[in-house]
This record gives C-alpha cells, sequence and structure tokens, in this order.
C-alpha cells in the first residue's frame, strides 16, 4: 500500500483561544499555544477535527482545532 493513502494521519491539535505577549519586548499576540498530537480517520472525518482539550496556559478546557504540518 501507498504511504500517502494510508486511513489514519496524524493530526497537530492547536489552542484557539490562548493569547500572550511575545517575550522579546515586541507587544504582539500569539495564538496556539497549547498542542496535542493525535489521528483521526480520513475516511470518518475528512473535515478539520475540533475537540476540546485542557490548556494549562489558559487553566481551562478549551477548543483545539486541527492546524497545517
Amino acid at each position: 500500500m501507498a504511504k500517502g493513502k494510508d486511513v489514519r494521519v496524524t493530526v497537530i491539535l492547536e489552542c484557539t483561544s490562548c493569547v500572550r505577549n511575545e517575550v522579546n519586548g515586541v507587544s504582539g499576540v500569539s495564538r496556539g499555544i497549547s498542542r496535542y498530537i493525535t489521528q483521526k480517520n480520513r475516511h470518518n472525518t475528512p473535515n478539520r477535527l475540533e475537540l476540546r482539550k485542557f490548556c494549562p496556559h489558559c487553566y481551562k478546557y478549551t477548543i483545539h482545532g486541527e492546524i497545517k504540518k
């Protein structure tokens, strides 16, 4: 079986509500500090995956959405 046709693929979930200032002094906003790695079945869930996971920076359960690699 070809490597690109696998049914189960590895995806990265990133927090959608994290907001934190930059460390180097420039006041900016960075999103998605908390990340999880999981797998999904490409045939059953063709859309982007969204799960409620615990974010250690927000100290609560938030929506984590699938991002590109």
